[in-house]
């Protein structure tokens, strides 16, 4: 979901900004600039960390369909 956020900046800046990414283009440029000093990008490196590791990926759904037929004995 995405919110409108109005800010003031000075006219020489918008220029710049208008003239280097396009008007089009701001709120995308701001963004990705802002996002790694209040998002904590770290926890997503490392999920994709864990995807590119194939072992480790092998073991883990060998250990989830490994548990599947644990559940067939669960009483009700």
């Amino acid at each position: 979901m995405q919110k409108k956020l109005t800010i003031t900046i000075e006219e020489s800046v918008y220029e710049g900004l208008y003239a280097t990414v396009g008007k089009r283009n701001i709120s995308h440029f701001i963004e990705s600039l802002v996002r790694p000093h209040v998002l904590s990008e770290s926890l997503d490196a490392g999920y994709r960390a864990m995807a590119l590791d194939e072992e480790r990926e092998r073991e883990a759904v060998e250990w989830a369909e490994g548990t599947i037929g644990d559940v067939a004995h669960e009483t009700r």
